[in-house]
């Protein structure tokens, strides 16, 4: 149960950090695959904030 918390924490925390790397630097002309689009950088920074908080102990 413990584990399932900090995946979904580290989920939850690199979404809002992606999702806010979209709007705060973001590509302003679409080129940018990581960060042209608001739904493919809020993915990404979940699964890189969940992979980081799988690999805390």
């Amino acid at each position: 149960m413990r584990m399932i918390l900090r995946l979904a924490l580290g989920a939850v925390t690199g979404a809002v950090l992606g999702y806010g790397w979209y709007k705060l630097v973001g590509c302003s002309t679409g080129t940018c695959p990581l960060t042209s689009h608001p739904v493919i950088s809020t993915v990404y920074g979940a699964v890189l904030g969940a992979l980081v908080a799988s690999s805390l102990h």
